[in-house]
């Protein structure tokens, strides 16, 4: 054997030692379509199928062992099917705190009194401004949704007004929030459930939306209109402090995530968590970070479980849900 043959040889077929563990396979469909089966073999698949199967189990011990499970979520996906997926976690009482940004709130309550329409990534942003509908991705939203919003805001924020000035209590965000629940009168709707369920429901961000516009309108005819935003984060992390255990599912990115993780800091981290988004984390924005930064800052336990799920939450989400709170 020649000398540059044998560096080849060595180099290409380098000896190897025998690895433990579990060996790649997919789905077979030899056996036919059923589903509960082939998201079983996620686990085997690898990639990121397999974290969706990690995310599966880790959940199935957020339930197992009674924790107190925090779901956040980025108001895209209220503004999408996903609502519905939420709406029913709230209404049968499988998770225990809610955190959305402002469209989750607004959006929830617009979609009572009148539907989306899907449309198209490609349509011109131009066309649709002359015809006054606004577009979130491929979701049509015609903007006559938004004045039935304010016909419907505004004798609430009346009310809260009057008795503002009348007590001189200013109310929490999420007491806001409980009043848009209590008086939209609607099944269909996740902060109707989170009222009549006393789900907690916390918005870090409720004027960065629909609602700030309102209230923005609201005052320039009651300028010393308030509502108390250092109540809520006084409140959360108090209560977060007292679970025994804690666990985080979090459906995208932004202020939502970093408000559930900050408050499981308060206990020196969660005990379970799951994110689900497509942010890469080399900006060192907390919103693209994976679970072990939080385990860096105690927002998630150093012996806790954790995953994070590259991808989309409208394919995931469902089929987590049907894997484990549905089932």
């Amino acid at each position: 054997m020649k000398e540059t043959e044998k560096i080849s040889r060595e180099s290409v077929l380098k000896k190897s030692d025998e690895i433990d563990g579990i060996s790649i396979k997919g789905y077979d469909f030899n056996k036919g379509a059923d589903y509960e089966k082939i998201l079983e073999s996620f686990m085997s698949t690898g990639f990121q199928a397999t974290h969706f199967a990690k995310a599966v189990e880790i959940i199935e011990k957020m339930i197992e062992n009674k924790a107190t499970i925090f779901l956040g979520c980025t108001s895209n996906l209220v503004t999408s099917g996903l609502r519905d997926i939420i709406r029913y976690l709230v209404e049968k009482k499988k998770i225990d705190v809610f955190v959305t940004t402002a469209g989750g709130i607004e959006e929830d309550i617009i979609k009572c009194l009148g539907d989306f329409k899907l449309g198209e990534f490609s349509a011109s942003g131009e066309l649709l401004r002359k015809k006054g509908v606004n577009r979130t991705g491929n979701i049509f939203i015609p903007n006559s949704r938004y004045v039935k919003y304010e016909e419907f805001i505004n004798p609430i924020l009346e009310k809260i007004y009057e008795e503002q000035k009348e007590t001189g209590k200013i109310i929490s965000v999420s007491e806001f929030v409980k009043i848009l629940g209590k008086e939209i009168k609607n099944e269909e709707s996740i902060l109707y459930w989170c009222w009549k369920n006393e789900i907690q429901a916390y918005c870090p961000a409720i004027t960065d939306g629909s609602t700030g516009d309102m209230i923005h309108f609201f005052m320039y005819k009651y300028p010393d209109f308030k509502i108390d935003i250092a109540k809520d984060i006084h409140e959360l992390n108090e209560y977060t402090i007292t679970r025994k255990k804690t666990g985080m599912i979090i459906l995208g990115k932004g202020i939502m995530k970093h408000h559930i993780l900050n408050a499981n800091l308060m206990r020196n981290g969660a005990d379970y968590s799951v994110y689900i988004n497509t942010g890469e984390e080399w900006d060192g924005a907390d919103s693209n970070a994976r679970p072990d930064e939080g385990v860096s800052w105690g927002k998630i336990k150093d012996k806790g479980e954790s995953i994070k799920i590259f991808g989309d939450a409208t394919i995931l989400f469902p089929l987590l849900v049907a894997k484990t709170f549905a089932k």
